[in-house]
């Protein structure tokens, strides 16, 4: 039977703790002979990220017991942290990265003698150490080619990153000279190389500030000399107006590369000395994305030359490309959006992917088949799916009649409905980046809001991609404003069309999410509160050393040079906390390096003594992004609680945000 109650006040097995325990998707999968592997996040293991292999025989288990955590920190994102080969005695050899001391390790998890990982490269005291990202196994070279980010200093642009070999014997753990460079540290960022099927040459990718990877970026290529080190480098594709996200050898031979040339990212065949390019399939389409961390995988070649490919406009789907004919065959099934993530082996692509009604799962494609299943981290329902809200996907109008993408998650229950005279609370989700997206996705974090009567609506703003680079760049000087104003017209667009209540509209968001939120607070009177998640507040402290290096210079293009300090003041909420009247809920983690909780607090003493409710939940050990299952329930329950007293509703069962003033 339903029952009658107000929006918000609803009750729901969807709670705090269930939608903790999924946090997180598992990424960066890879193909070991017969076996799948990939990695996985585990909340309640203290937030640690799991390897995990799958066996031919469907067996399913974590390669290393905790508390390994296979993880890094290159760019502060951190980069594909492992690769593996099978061997024909003795079981695959895995290399990994280990958060912790952010060593590369290698083991062998079917050694008869059970003996653990080995440490394969040095410790650093300087600044933060050395890291290690995009690993390439070479057994037959006794080696490991991979990133190396190297702090110099002990400020968080005394840093060089360069392409390594890290001999496998494990002679450089102890030993920096050891590690050989293989080619000159003349770019501020590189990814890993790729080596040639015939191991005589090599591409990788590389830029340098004040561009952000999706803004411009050089596809390189060398000779691979007898030591292995590169000669004769050059650039053969990209430059400051074009950025190159991925590149990778087919098995003939041939360079492939997804490149924004035209607008979008497409596919191109590149001849490796002249830089020539063909284009594969060309489309108003996304072949690719921002590049936010080395390793990630849009496109992946197969044996018998076609290409696995992750497209669209908007959602991304899997399809199999014909070069020949510039043809796309989608995977059929009901998974609606694929990660950038991709291997292949034979004739199998594997992926990571969801939908509307199911959360990310591993996926393996048989390209000559077309039959697609779910192969690991298989998508169960907790709760009957019957609490899941129904997404719509919504395009509105914003200022000057540009477009807005968003998705709308209503409100909705089996058990309860709102009264008829009222109209459901909605909370404006500004997604973090902001060069990035929202997938249109089962989250257990909106089934928490939207299963007790609140309803949730996520905005693709101006600046996101897979739209295009036209509509990434609309944000190009304007952050702080078209984000924010793309937000208060799709909650504005709600209002008025009768879908929400107009006096109980919140905006939420983490990161650059959270600098929308707090823009919003002071540009806006269109929210009833806020939460704001480990968010930059002051842009200024943020451009003069107060970030990590990778996004030092991301300013430059999001507002403009750093000599207009008067407009990165003017922008900054910090600057403008006396326009702040709206009740919030701030979220921060102690450990972060990208958003220092100092700017948190900093805010927080602006606000002082000036009336408005607010509160501060401060996590020890949490970074940018909460991995903890514990802080996740704590922030969740938290955020619900401010909406119920906001909005003037009771949260069964959720304890009472204290709020101060």
């Amino acid at each position: 039977m339903v029952s009658t109650a107000p929006y918000g006040a609803w009750q729901s097995p969807v709670d705090a703790e269930l939608a903790a325990s999924h946090g997180g998707r598992p990424n960066f999968v890879g193909t070991v002979g017969d076996e799948v592997w990939w990695v996985a996040p585990r909340p309640r293991e203290e937030g640690r990220f799991a390897l995990v292999r799958r066996r031919a025989d469907g067996d399913e288990r974590a390669v290393l017991p905790a508390p390994w955590n296979v993880r890094n920190r290159v760019f502060e994102y951190g980069g594909l942290p492992w690769a593996a080969v099978p061997r024909e005695t003795g079981g695959p050899l895995v290399v990994f990265t280990h958060f912790t001391d952010q060593r590369l390790y290698a083991y062998e998890p079917d050694a008869p003698d059970g003996a653990g990982p080995r440490p394969l490269t040095p410790l650093s005291r300087t600044g933060g150490g050395r890291r290690w990202a995009d690993p390439v196994l070479l057994p037959d070279r006794g080696e490991v080619w991979c990133v190396l980010e190297e702090f110099t200093g002990e400020g968080p642009s005394d840093v060089r990153r360069v392409p390594v070999a890290v001999p496998l014997d494990g002679s450089a753990a102890g030993d920096r000279g050891a590690v050989r460079e293989l080619a000159e540290d003349s770019h501020r960022f590189v990814t890993g190389p790729r080596l040639s099927p015939d191991g005589r040459r090599v591409a990788w990718l590389a830029w340098d500030h004040p561009r952000m990877p999706w803004e411009g970026t050089e596809l390189r290529t060398a000779e691979v000399a007898g030591d292995g080190r590169f000669t004769e480098a050059r650039t053969v594709l990209g430059g400051p107006g074009e950025a190159v996200a991925q590149t990778e050898w087919a098995p003939d031979g041939s360079l492939l590369a997804a490149s924004d040339r035209s607008g979008w990212w497409n596919l191109y065949r590149v001849d490796p000395d002249t830089g020539e390019r063909t284009a594969l399939c060309r489309r108003e389409e996304e072949f690719a994305g921002p590049l936010w961390v080395p390793g990630l995988r849009w496109f992946a070649p197969l044996a018998h030359g076609l290409i696995a490919v992750v497209h669209g406009r908007g959602a991304a789907a899997l399809g199999i490309l014909d070069p020949a004919t510039g043809e796309v065959v989608d995977a059929a099934g009901p998974w609606t959006e694929w990660a950038a993530t991709l291997a292949v082996s034979g004739t199998r692509a594997v992926g990571v992917a969801a939908s509307p009604r199911s959360a990310y799962e591993v996926v393996e494609l048989d390209a000559c088949t077309g039959r697609a299943r779910a192969i690991g981290a298989r998508h169960v329902d907790r709760v009957d799916a019957a609490y899941y809200s129904e997404p719509r996907i919504r395009v509105f109008t914003g200022p000057g009649g540009r477009e807005v993408h968003a998705h709308v998650h209503p409100p909705h229950s089996p058990d309860f409905t709102g009264p008829s005279d009222e109209l459901p609370p909605y909370v404006v989700w500004a997604h973090g980046g902001p060069t990035a997206r929202t997938p249109l996705v089962l989250d257990l974090e909106i089934a928490y809001f939207t299963s007790r009567g609140i309803g949730v609506v996520e905005v693709n703003y101006g600046g996101s991609t897979g739209y295009g680079r036209e509509y990434r760049e609309r944000l190009r000087g304007r952050w702080g404003v078209v984000d924010v104003e793309d937000c208060a017209a799709v909650a504005e667009a709600l209002a008025a069309e009768g879908t929400a209540d107009r006096a109980r509209l919140a905006i939420r968001g983490g990161s650059a999410g959270g600098w929308t939120a707090a823009c919003s607070l002071t540009a806006t009177d269109r929210y009833a509160c806020a939460t704001i998640l480990y968010p930059v507040l002051d842009l200024l402290t943020w451009a003069r050393g107060g970030t990590h290096d990778f996004e030092s210079r991301y300013l430059d293009s999001l507002i403009g040079p750093l000599e207009d300090a008067d407009r990165y003041r003017d922008r900054s909420p910090l600057a403008r906390a006396d326009r702040v009247a709206t009740p919030f809920l701030l979220l921060q983690g102690l450990a972060d390096p990208i958003c220092p909780p100092e700017q948190s607090e900093r805010f927080l003493a602006a606000i002082a003594g000036r009336g408005v409710p607010h509160a501060y939940l401060a996590f020890e050990g949490e970074g940018h992004g909460f991995r903890r299952a514990d802080t996740m329930v704590r922030a969740l329950q938290a955020e619900l609680s401010l909406y119920a007293r906001t909005f003037g509703v009771a949260a069964p069962g959720v304890p009472v945000l204290e709020l101060v003033k």
